[in-house]
């Protein structure tokens, strides 16, 4: 059993993260974080980068928490993908960050986290960065 954060290297992923460390020492179980990019954009700003995960794996080892790290960019949906990986790791919670957004913004573009919480068989635990 582990614990999912998707990740994004933002203020919204890093706050995931730090959720997920706790989660995960919290349930004594193993933590994976989702690095997922989208396959093919012409600038990769979403792929963490090696210091970011060193940093992230000795933040977990100092909680205590095993952390298995993955970046495996998605093709279409990042919802399936975090999906299929709850799944083939298999995740007992998701934990992913949340930004803020314009009632415009929500209007006219769907909400990947609207979507994964809806289609998630899993409890979901949506979080918000300090950072405003």
């Amino acid at each position: 059993m582990s614990v999912l954060v998707g990740y994004l290297p933002t203020p919204e992923g890093d706050a995931a993260f730090e959720t997920g460390v706790l989660e995960a020492a919290l349930r004594s179980t193993r933590l994976v974080v989702l690095n997922s990019p989208h396959q093919g954009a012409p600038v990769d700003a979403a792929m963490a980068d090696e210091t970011r995960l060193r940093a992230m794996s000795e933040k977990a080892a100092a909680a205590g928490v095993e952390v298995e790290l993955l970046q495996t960019p998605h093709h279409e949906d990042p919802v399936e993908t975090l999906l299929t990986t709850a799944t083939t790791v298999d995740a007992i919670l998701i934990v992913i960050g949340l930004r803020r957004r314009s009632p415009v913004g929500k209007l006219f573009m769907g909400s990947t986290a609207q979507r994964l919480l809806l289609a998630s068989d899993l409890p979901v635990l949506s979080v918000k960065s300090g950072v405003s």
